[in-house]
């Protein structure tokens, strides 16, 4: 399920079914699944572990805070739909927009991508301000509470039936305190404590789909020019296992994200940092650390050892009153961008389920449904890592032949600007990754050069 697949957000769709909902972990996730139930329940109460100040800082909760985000098309439009004015709030922070067809230098298979035949506006901002500029969204709804430095502590179980009826939390020198609620939302991410209370409490821990690639990050803050707006990008491609990107970002900067797999760690020392630049095909990223102020020589470090993908959809049962979105299902390798969306449109997801299902039934088709939108962008990024023999994991079934596809597509779309448009599409999360195998573009991809 992509953009194109899915019905647009209607407020209109969705009359009052519950009095409390209490949305646990103000991530990106929980934010967009609380505007969405403010439409439904009277009131509803955002409890999170971390301070929220008025100001984009990075959260010790979301540890990739510090480096390299993307918000993908499916994810800006879902997120404008819900927020009118979210975008117009961010480049009114500093965040940018730019031409993801011309601006974005993108190398793979050797060579360039070339520049695509139309515009297709991109955001850019840190993971901090685009967190901030949607906490303050969310804080201006009535319905909404926002209760920072809370803690969750545990589920309310009732004991006549199997159904979560809310949250005990602790505000730090506080007394536990118990919030009961019509539904509870799990957006805590990939650490969710989530499976194992199943599993204590008469449930199965949901099947899970776990793809190692064993990635790492180091990232650094360096002065960009204020025409410059480029955005660099050098993935790792077998058998090279490291790779780079430079994003556009608010105050006139650059974050410069270095990231290797399969053990080969990207350095925080300044000087190996920029050795380790140096060893990537292209001379782009080790221009921009040789030639730019640096903001900091501090150098940000983010180890992900792997894929995730938690089946909630696969149990046979499921409590009523809980559901888990967000990281909590699935997280993927940052290399793609995708989280941020793929939430968005699990808010979209919920908003639907919240008009046309009882809220007793809402968990098993809220899972049901949310696989639909996992399934393509973990093709997308759990494909892309496969192309490496070290990848273990459960492989999708096709894989080799469609990296095998993918190179080829590459290797043409480095003179075919139409091809790289429409890998961006579902790249973005606009088209699904059928689109690319329709014949017309099979035929673009696999006739002969002359």
């Amino acid at each position: 399920m992509t953009l194109a697949t899915i019905p647009r957000y209607d407020p209109d769709r969705v009359a009052t079914v519950g009095d409390h909902a209490v949305v646990v972990g103000a991530s990106m996730a929980g934010l967009s699944a609380a505007r969405v139930l403010a439409d439904g329940f009277e009131r509803v109460t955002i409890v999170e572990q971390d301070p929220l100040p008025d100001e984009p800082v990075a959260r010790n909760g979301v540890p990739q805070a510090r480096h390299v985000h993307l918000l993908l098309e499916a994810g800006r439009a879902t997120l404008e739909d819900l927020f009118p004015g979210y975008c117009e709030d961010l480049l009114s922070a500093g965040g940018l927009v730019i031409d993801g067809l011309s601006d974005i230098i993108h190398y793979e298979e050797g060579d360039y991508l070339a520049d695509g035949p139309c515009r297709m506006p991109i955001h850019f901002a840190t993971r901090p301000l685009f967190e901030q500029i949607l906490r303050r969204r969310v804080a201006r709804l009535d319905a909404i509470t926002l209760r920072p430095d809370c803690q969750f502590v545990k589920y309310i179980v009732a004991e006549e039936a199997p159904t979560v009826g809310g949250v005990v939390v602790r505000e730090k020198g506080t007394e536990q305190e118990r919030l009961t609620a019509d539904l509870v939302v799990d957006a805590t991410g990939r650490t969710s404590r989530t499976p194992t209370w199943l599993e204590n409490h008469g449930y199965s821990r949901p099947p899970v789909d776990e793809v190692r690639i064993d990635v790492a990050y180091s990232t650094a803050t360096v002065e960009r020019p204020a025409t410059d707006r480029r955005n660099i990008f050098v993935p790792p491609s077998p058998p090279r296992t490291r790779g780079g990107a430079a994003f556009p970002i608010e105050d006139g900067r650059w974050l410069v994200t270095l990231f290797g797999v399969h053990g080969d760690r990207p350095p925080t020392d300044v000087n190996e940092f920029k050795s380790f630049a140096a060893s990537l095909p292209t001379p782009d990223l080790e221009h921009i650390l040789e030639s730019c102020p640096w903001v900091t020589e501090d150098i940000s470090h983010y180890p992900f050892p792997s894929n995730i993908w938690r089946h909630y959809e696969e149990l046979d049962r499921v409590p009523e009153g809980l559901i888990v979105t967000g990281d909590a299902i699935c997280s993927f390798n940052p290399l793609y961008g995708q989280g941020m969306s793929v939430a968005a449109l699990e808010s979209l997801v919920l908003h639907h389920e919240l008009a046309s299902t009882a809220l007793e039934t809402l968990p098993k088709r809220f899972f049901d449904r949310t696989d639909s939108v996992i399934a393509p962008a973990w093709m997308t990024a759990v494909g892309s890592d496969f192309e490496f023999p070290q990848t273990t994991g459960p492989k999708p079934r096709g894989t080799a032949l469609i990296n095998r596809y993918m190179s080829r597509l590459f290797r043409k779309a480095q003179s075919d600007g139409q091809l790289r448009e429409l890998f961006y599409r579902v790249l973005m999360m606009e088209e699904p990754p059928e689109s690319l195998f329709h014949p017309t573009v099979v035929w673009r991809v696999l006739k002969p050069r002359f």
